[in-house]
């Protein structure tokens, strides 16, 4: 077994200039035995499960605070303030915190709805990010 492992996860975060911007980051896992790799412990605040209809398309917005999203069914074309679009879809990890600036727009994909965890995170000023 390998000693070290990473998980991708996608970041959108407001940039000096306002605009939301997209970022890979990768979170190490360290070798935990039989039990796997883990990463160390990341405060969280809530959960909240979430179902978006198949027509979902929500103009520019604001994340309502810094949160993990994490993607179980269905697809959603995100984008950011630089213009770039991502489409992610079930076992995609985005770590949402556009929450000044000009946000981001999400938009259905193929009129499927989507299932999704949200997972609410401290102010930044509380706890830091996975890969700060």
């Amino acid at each position: 077994m390998k000693k070290q492992e990473t998980m991708r996860v996608t970041r959108l975060y407001t940039g000096d200039d306002g605009e939301s911007r997209f970022e890979d980051i990768e979170v190490e896992l360290a070798d935990a035995g039989p039990i796997g790799f883990l990463s160390p412990a990341v405060p969280v605040g809530r959960l909240i499960f979430r179902l978006t209809d198949g027509d979902y398309d929500y103009d520019w917005h604001n994340a309502p605070e810094r949160q993990y999203v994490i993607m179980l069914e269905g697809e959603v074309d995100i984008e950011a303030g630089s213009g770039e679009v991502r489409r992610f879809g079930p076992g995609d990890i985005l770590l949402v915190e556009d929450v000044d600036g000009r946000g981001h727009r999400s938009r259905a994909v193929d009129g499927r709805p989507r299932r999704s965890l949200f997972i609410t995170l401290p102010p930044k000023d509380d706890a830091g990010s996975p890969g700060d």
